[in-house]
C-alpha cells in the first residue's frame, strides 16, 4: 500500500479534467483522490464538468471549502469579500487564491506525504503552483519533464554531479552511459557575485540530458529523491517513471471529446462582428466568472453571453474606494459601445496577426495559459 496520498485538483478547466481522465485510464492502479475548491462563483459549465467527470471516473470529486465558511450564510467568495470589507482581489492582493484555494487544499492534505498531479501541457513553458509545504510534491505527467523545478535544481546542482553520475551507472552502460555522462559532468558557470545559475542554463542542460533518454533520467531522479525528504522518497516505486508521453493542446481536447466528458462550454467560440468584420471569442480560463486576470475581450464575452453574471460582477466594484476589477476602468466604462468596439477591433487585429503566422500549428489568441493569472487557481 502506498505511503503517500495521490491527488488531482479539478479546476473546471480542460487541462485538469483531461489529466484526471488520462491517469484514470492509463494508471488504473494509481489510488487517486480528486478534489475541487469551490469559490461559489464558477460558471454553470464548471459544475457540469464536475458532474460529467464523476460519472466517467466512477469516483466522487471532493468539494473543498475554507473551514471559516462552513457556518457562513454566504458562499465562499462573498464571505471573504465581506471579511475584507469590499476589497476586490487583484494581482497584488490575491486573497481569493489564498482563502478559497490554498488554505482549503493544505488543510485537506494536512501533514500527509502527498503527490499533487498538475495538468501543465507539453506545449506550455511554465512551472505552475508549487506548494511551500515540504510534504507536498508536484508531478507534471503531460510534460517531457515530469519533475518540478525545485527538484531539477537540486539534481543539476554542481555539487551533486558525481552523485547523479553514479546513479546513472545503475541504469545505463556502454556508449549510452558515456553520452549522458559527458553532459552530466559539465559544471555550470556560477555568477561570481550573485552565486547563481540562470534558469535558462539549467533548462538547456536538462533538455540535453532528456535527449539521451527520458526514462533513465526519471529513474535517476527517483533514486536521487531517496536522499531527500520529498514524499516520493518514501515510495518503493513510482508508476510514472516510464511515462514518455508529451501531451499538447490538441491532445487535451481529444481526451475530453473521446471520453464523452466533453469540453467545458465556455471554451466554445462565439462569433462577434465589428466594422463589417467577423471575429471569434471565448473564455480562456476556468475559475470565477469575474476573475481579474481575464482579458478585456473576455469581459466583453461575459457581458454579451452572460449579461446577468456581468451585472453581478459590477456590484462588487466601488469606484470611490478604487475597488474595480480592472486597474484603469470600471466595468460600466468597459462596456460602453465605443469602448467595446475598440476592444473587439484590437482582439480581431491580434487574432488575424496570429493566423497569418507561418506556423505548423495555429496559435489561438485565447489559447489558455490558464495560468497566466494565478497558477494556484488551477491546482
Amino acid at each position: 500500500m502506498s505511503k503517500t496520498k495521490h491527488v488531482i485538483g479539478i479546476s473546471g478547466g480542460k487541462d485538469s479534467a483531461a489529466l484526471a481522465i488520462y491517469l484514470h485510464d492509463k494508471y488504473p492502479h494509481l489510488d487517486l483522490t480528486y478534489y475541487f475548491c469551490d469559490t461559489g462563483k464558477e460558471l454553470d459549465d464548471t459544475y457540469q464538468l464536475i458532474d460529467n467527470l464523476e460519472l466517467y471516473l466512477g469516483s466522487k470529486i471532493l468539494k473543498l471549502e475554507n473551514e471559516e465558511v462552513t457556518k457562513s450564510p454566504d458562499d465562499p467568495f462573498d464571505h471573504f469579500f465581506k471579511a475584507y470589507r469590499g476589497y476586490i482581489p487583484s494581482a497584488q492582493a490575491r486573497w481569493c487564491t489564498k482563502k478559497l484555494k490554498l488554505d482549503p487544499f493544505e488543510k485537506f492534505v494536512g501533514d500527509t506525504p502527498t503527490i499533487s498531479y498538475v495538468g501543465i501541457r507539453g506545449d506550455e513553458d511554465r512551472e505552475g503552483y508549487i506548494s511551500t509545504k515540504p510534504n507536498i510534491q508536484s508531478i507534471f505527467p503531460f510534460r517531457r519533464n515530469i519533475w518540478s523545478e525545485d527538484i531539477i535544481n537540486k539534481v543539476l546542482y554542481n555539487k551533486n554531479i558525481q552523485m547523479v553520475a553514479d546513479l546513472y551507472s545503475n541504469h545505463l552502460n556502454g556508449r549510452t552511459l558515456d553520452k549522458v555522462l559527458e553532459i552530466v559532468y559539465e559544471p555550470f558557470d556560477v555568477h561570481p557575485k550573485e552565486k547563481t545559475i540562470t534558469r535558462r542554463n539549467r533548462m538547456a542542460k536538462l533538455e540535453r540530458i532528456l535527449d539521451t533518454g527520458i526514462v533513465p533520467f526519471n529513474k535517476v531522479v527517483f533514486d536521487f529523491l531517496k536522499s531527500t525528504e520529498y514524499p516520493l522518497a518514501q515510495e518503493d516505486d513510482f508508476l510514472l517513471l516510464e511515462n514518455e508521453d508529451i501531451l499538447i493542446r490538441a491532445d487535451i481536447f481529444k481526451i475530453l471529446e473521446n471520453s464523452g466528458v466533453g469540453v467545458p462550454g465556455y471554451y466554445q467560440k462565439k462569433e462577434y462582428q465589428v466594422n463589417d468584420e467577423k471575429g471569434e471569442y471565448a473564455r480562456s480560463r476556468s475559475g470565477c466568472f469575474f476573475c481579474f486576470f481575464q482579458q478585456k475581450i473576455e469581459w466583453v464575452w461575459l457581458y454579451e453571453q452572460h449579461p446577468d453574471l456581468f451585472e453581478k460582477a459590477k456590484t462588487y466594484e466601488n469606484e470611490e474606494e478604487g475597488f474595480t476589477w480592472n486597474q484603469y476602468e470600471t466595468l460600466e466604462d468597459l462596456v460602453k459601445p465605443r469602448r467595446m468596439e475598440q476592444i473587439k477591433e484590437e482582439h480581431l487585429k491580434r487574432s488575424n496577426k496570429e493566423k497569418s503566422k507561418d506556423s505548423k500549428f495555429l496559435i489561438d489568441i485565447l489559447d489558455d495559459t490558464e495560468s497566466e493569472g494565478c497558477a494556484a487557481c488551477f491546482i
